[in-house]
């Protein structure tokens, strides 16, 4: 049996995760889906478009989608939905999770690594966040849970851009894209989302392609690996868009979520870099919400590609790097106050 493919949908409060969830289970796409709500007993969305069956978390719905509440514990919730999908009592071709707007995803996405029977059933395909673009900037500011959410993300939306100014929305995707690069970001009415912007998104593939917007590695460069040197500094004459917006507010460089970038020219030494990662792993993993390399590995002519989530990361050989291609590593990490400079020095370190 094929893997199950699975989004995590997270969101701040009133970011439109449920307008989207709608719209998932009642266009005609063709494909059945199961969603697993994490709300923990507010108002579900199974009240406004499905009959609640309070004998059974599970409900079958008339355009063959299900729905099901989490009370207890989600793995339990995908074993008994992957063993009636089994024993043909369920039909449906992917999970979609809601997570509460109050929830770090960060353990949802685990769920699917740590867990082999999990693994052997499902497979993770991409953490979609909702971003409100009118109370984001509150929310951003004083929730933590709000900035872990985009650190996580694999594709971010943004609703309720009509209800402010374009200089705002600008600002706020400036803000976005310094905390999680590798995002894509798109503009959405209502969180409505065309199917094809929401399935089969392959953010946790181990591929060896590497999204980080190429605008934001430009940036730093000039700055010799360090954007802190240029981006953490800007006075009261900076002059760029954004942060014209901000009021003399720059709020964007104060997030404890922040991404950097290393990258280099040289081969890594296999065993120094996995005795460096299993280290700041062991120490800084709760803080490292995703990060995700391309790298050059001495004693192979394939690329090799790593990620991970917290503590948990993997890695895979990737294809050949082609003639006259540069093998440049590259790796991306988003985390809460990760202490670049050791990341940097120590990565320098394991090069051959």
């Amino acid at each position: 049996m094929s893997l199950i493919p699975v989004t995590i949908l997270t969101g701040f409060l009133g970011s439109g995760k449920t307008t989207l969830l709608k719209r998932i289970l009642t266009e005609a796409h063709g494909q059945k889906i199961a969603v697993i709500e994490n709300e923990f007993g507010e108002e579900n969305i199974d009240n406004e478009i499905l009959v609640n069956d309070t004998q059974e978390n599970i409900i079958q719905m008339n355009n063959g989608c299900i729905c099901c509440s989490i009370r207890e514990d989600l793995r339990e919730t995908l074993q008994l939905l992957a063993a009636k999908k089994r024993k043909g009592l369920l039909d449906f071709d992917r999970v979609v999770i809601e997570t509460t707007g109050l929830a770090d995803p960060g353990p949802v996405a685990q769920t699917f690594f740590m867990d082999e029977e999990i693994a052997e059933q499902y497979l993770l395909d991409s953490i979609l966040t909702l971003v409100d673009a009118k109370h984001a900037t509150t929310q951003l500011n004083d929730r933590q849970e709000a900035r872990r959410q985009v650190g996580f993300a694999d594709q971010i939306f943004i609703s309720k851009t009509d209800l402010v100014a374009k200089d705002e929305v600008d600002a706020l995707m400036h803000r976005l894209k310094h905390m999680n690069p590798r995002a894509p970001q798109k503009a959405v009415h209502f969180g409505e989302v065309a199917i094809a912007d929401v399935f089969d998104l392959r953010g946790f593939n181990l591929n060896a392609k590497l999204d980080i917007d190429p605008d934001f590695l430009k940036e730093d460069d000039h700055a010799g690996h360090d954007h802190a040197a240029h981006d953490h500094e800007h006075g009261e004459h900076c002059d760029h868009p954004s942060h014209a917006a901000e009021h003399g507010h720059h709020h964007a460089h104060d997030d404890d979520v922040k991404s950097f970038v290393f990258r280099s020219d040289k081969p890594f030494s296999p065993a120094k870099l996995e005795d460096f990662l299993g280290a700041i792993v062991n120490i800084y993993g709760p803080r490292m919400l995703r990060y995700k390399g391309v790298l050059n590995m001495e004693g192979t002519e394939r690329k090799v590609i790593f990620q991970g989530v917290h503590q948990l990361m993997g890695s895979d050989l990737g294809p050949a790097w082609a003639d006259g291609e540069k093998k440049t590593s590259k790796m991306v990490f988003i985390g809460i106050d990760l202490p670049k400079d050791i990341f940097m020095q120590g990565l320098e370190q394991c090069l051959v």
